[in-house]
């Protein structure tokens, strides 16, 4: 009998010690709860913090996105027809010859000549008019200095009464689109005359530039 009592007190023993355990390991498990609360905010901060930058990112992106876009709708709309435009002014070129060639004196002494004249004068003034309507403005550069943007040199002329590099002579005329230079004008420039300051701007043509579809190296043709 008393080893029934030692065994039932021992089984007593256990258990209280067991169901004290739990009771005493407890405060160890949750030491600082305000340390843990601490430790899941910084996390949830930086996750914060992160995605709003990548969010910050996204809309500078979409922005940058949204004007190259339409920047590139508006350039398309303004230099679409450049390569059409360039092919009509040949056109233009062939009836400015046909006006230069015909005597002055012949057409006063033929009547039909003179109307035949009046109409291919008429067609190239509306031609030009139609153009200069679509954004194609012709580029006057006699007496201007030479602009290497929209000129093309093709003689030099011994000339000091202006100075050095004014065009004095057009062969042929040039055209612009918009801010671009459609076709350069072929000019004869002076030389001989007293230097020319280096300018810082002459205006519109100086930050004019060849159409994109024109000449993609920038350059002219054969440069």
């Amino acid at each position: 009998m008393p080893d029934d009592k030692t065994n039932q007190r021992e089984a007593h023993e256990d258990q209280a010690a067991s169901a004290e355990s739990p009771k005493a390991e407890s405060p160890n498990n949750n030491a600082d709860p305000g340390a843990q609360l601490g430790v899941d905010l910084e996390a949830l901060l930086n996750e914060n913090a992160e995605m709003r930058d990548r969010l910050l990112r996204t809309m500078a992106d979409m922005e940058n996105l949204r004007r190259r876009t339409e920047r590139e709708k508006a350039d398309t709309a303004s230099y679409a027809i450049s390569n059409f435009a360039r092919d009509v002014l040949t056109v233009g070129d062939n009836l400015k010859r046909t006006i230069e060639h015909v005597p002055a004196e012949a057409a006063s002494q033929d009547p039909a000549l003179k109307i035949f004249l009046d109409g291919v004068e008429i067609t190239e003034r509306e031609l030009l008019n139609v153009l200069e309507r679509h954004g194609v403005t012709r580029i006057e550069p006699l007496g201007q200095r030479f602009d290497p943007n929209c000129h093309q040199a093709m003689y030099e002329v011994q000339n000091a009464d202006v100075p050095e590099g004014t065009v004095v002579d057009v062969m042929q005329a040039g055209y612009a689109i918009g801010d671009r230079c459609l076709r350069p004008a072929l000019v004869a420039i002076a030389k001989g005359g007293a230097k020319q300051a280096k300018a810082q701007g002459d205006g519109e043509a100086a930050t004019r530039k060849a159409a994109n579809d024109d000449f993609p190296d920038g350059g002219w043709p054969g440069d």
